[in-house]
């Protein structure tokens, strides 16, 4: 019975250290842009049993991500501005966005009229019932397309 036991408890560890794993979320999310320079949303819940965010934008304007392109951008809502301002300064190559800037809880590409990006970032760093925005840093695009983001 001792050996037996021995046995199982290395197991039973195991299956512990796998439950949370296995408990994992991933929670899939979309959102239109246009060329009108509007999101489909101006609001996006997350369940806060969600441990993985899945966040796909479409642009459905005809317009090349030269001159009317669109991303998402999610910070901490006193964040939002200064990062936005931030990414003026930098080039699409960037997405307009600072590089390696912590601030920036998660981000796609830059995309133009018919194209489609996604981006899976995880909740980790977001706080339940924490104030988020998410915008476009496309140059001038942040003070119309912004949302809350509501996570929990």
């Amino acid at each position: 019975m001792e050996t037996a036991v021995k046995l199982l408890v290395p197991v039973v560890l195991a299956g512990l250290a796998l439950a949370p794993a296995a408990h994992a979320r991933v929670c899939a999310v979309s959102i239109d842009s246009t060329d009108q320079m509007r999101f489909s949303q101006d609001q996006i819940k997350i369940a806060a049993d969600c441990s993985q965010v899945r966040l796909t934008l479409r642009h459905t304007g005809k317009l090349a991500a030269t001159a009317m392109g669109h991303n998402w951008v999610l910070t901490r809502t006193p964040d939002y501005q200064p990062v936005a301002m931030a990414g003026m300064r930098m080039t699409l190559a960037d997405s307009y966005l600072p590089k390696a800037d912590a601030r920036v809880l998660a981000h796609t590409a830059v995309i133009g009229g018919g194209q489609s990006t996604s981006v899976t970032f995880s909740t980790a760093r977001l706080a339940k019932g924490g104030d988020y925005t998410f915008f476009c840093s496309f140059p001038g695009h942040f003070a119309m397309m912004k949302g809350r983001f509501v996570f929990g």
